[in-house]
C-alpha cells in the first residue's frame, strides 16, 4: 500500500496549520497516484492558479514487483517553473530531475517538496510505502 498526504503552503500560511489531503492505494501492478492541478486525473490536486505545478506533476506508479516509483512528469515547458526535492527516511534532501524517476524503497517513508521558483509557495507530499 502507498499512502500520500499533501499540504499546500504559501507565505500567507506561515505559522498556520495547512489543510491536508490524503490518498492511498494498494500495491498492485499498474496502480497509479498522481499529483497536479488537473482534478480529472490527479487524486491530490493543488489550487488551479498555482501554475508552477503542472496539470499532472508527479506520478507514483506501482510495478509488477509491487515496488513504487515516483516520476516528475515533463510538462509543456522546456524549463520548469518549480524544483522538486525528495527526502527518504532521515536521509538528506535530494533534487529530483525534471522528467526523472526514482524508486521508493519498500517500507520507506519520506517527503517530496515542489518549490515555486518565483515565490514562497510549496506543495509538500508525504509518502509511506507499506509492505
Amino acid at each position: 500500500m502507498l499512502e500520500l498526504t499533501m499540504a499546500t503552503l504559501s507565505e500567507a500560511d506561515s505559522g498556520a496549520t495547512a489543510g491536508m489531503l490524503m490518498a492511498e492505494t494498494a500495491s498492485t501492478a499498474g496502480a497509479v497516484l498522481r499529483v497536479g492541478r488537473d482534478r480529472s486525473v490527479c487524486r491530490l490536486a493543488t489550487p488551479d492558479d498555482w501554475l508552477f505545478v503542472s496539470r499532472t506533476h508527479l506520478e507514483f506508479r506501482c510495478g509488477a514487483d509491487a515496488a513504487w516509483t515516483v516520476t516528475w512528469l515533463r510538462g509543456s515547458q522546456v524549463d520548469p517553473s518549480s524544483e522538486v526535492r525528495l527526502t527518504v527516511g532521515r536521509g538528506p534532501s535530494q533534487p529530483l530531475a525534471y522528467g526523472g524517476t526514482v524508486p521508493l524503497p519498500p517500507g520507506s517513508s519520506g517527503e517530496i517538496v515542489v518549490l515555486d521558483r518565483t515565490g514562497p509557495r510549496s506543495v509538500n507530499v508525504g509518502f509511506y510505502h507499506e509492505t
